[in-house]
């Protein structure tokens, strides 16, 4: 069983590079552009007039400018929502970038991917800990009485709010912990954690996904398979630091990290 999770585990950690350093993936952004800080609607090196119009931003271009939208040469004037993703199908282009409309908390704003990114470029790796059986243990999820919205900060210096659905309890290293955790569409748990190496041996913080509870609240947590966040591999992003108590005082030399 050991061997196989061993296997598992490689070629999970084989297909997460070949993730991050896809053509749009997370080492290909280059900025994030709240609308709201460009009174005048122009963004940093990216043509066009962007504002916000309600629930909507509406996109104004010339066709010198050289974007397209929905694939095609754009002049004139549109109105665009949030991109649903993946990055590379956001409506709107320059050339090989991909100019992707987000909202946060009613803020709007674009991101700008470029498979040319000096970061993509440089890529050489992630630093992972090879599996351990030890760091992947039984867990059980249970549910608040409803969401409950947290203020943290984020790692563009902004508070925003983190919203926890319920309370992930396991034991680790001998001692019983707990990590308060998202649950996604999908069922999957998400959490946001430090711990004793973050800062030191590994990088400040991580996400981990359990897999969806069963109907007992039973899962694996399973910090083989800690990710580092999108803020490690580019400043751009907004990711949430962990909520109150959710940094564990024990070492978890396990999964990603840092870079190579």
């Amino acid at each position: 069983m050991t061997t196989d999770a061993s296997s598992d585990w490689r070629r999970w950690h084989e297909e997460r590079v070949d993730t991050v350093s896809a053509p749009y993936g997370p080492l290909a952004l280059t900025g994030t552009y709240w609308i709201e800080d460009y009174p005048e609607g122009q963004l940093p090196d990216i043509p066009g007039l962007w504002a916000v119009d309600g629930d909507e931003v509406v996109l104004t271009a010339t066709a010198a400018d050289g974007l397209t939208v929905d694939g095609r040469p754009f002049s004139g004037g549109t109105r665009l929502t949030a991109d649903s993703g993946p990055e590379e199908s956001s409506r709107v282009a320059l050339g090989k970038r991909r100019l992707v409309v987000l909202v946060r908390e009613g803020i709007w704003g674009v991101r700008d991917y470029d498979p040319d990114a000096e970061a993509r470029r440089a890529f050489r790796g992630i630093d992972a800990t090879p599996y351990d059986p030890r760091w992947s243990v039984p867990g059980r999820f249970t549910p608040y009485d409803g969401t409950r919205t947290v203020r943290v900060g984020t790692a563009d210096g902004i508070e925003r709010g983190l919203a926890l659905t319920g309370e992930l309890a396991f034991t680790l290293a001998g001692r019983e912990l707990t990590l308060q955790v998202a649950r996604q569409a999908s069922g999957v748990l998400w959490a946001v954690f430090a711990d004793a190496t973050s800062g030191d041996s590994s990088y400040r913080f991580r996400f981990l996904y359990p897999a969806a509870p069963d109907a007992d609240g039973r899962t694996t947590v399973d910090f083989n398979r800690a990710l580092l966040p999108p803020c490690a591999f580019a400043d751009h992003f907004i990711c949430p630091f962990p909520p109150p108590g959710n940094t564990l005082d024990v070492a978890v030399e396990a999964g990603e990290r840092g870079l190579l």
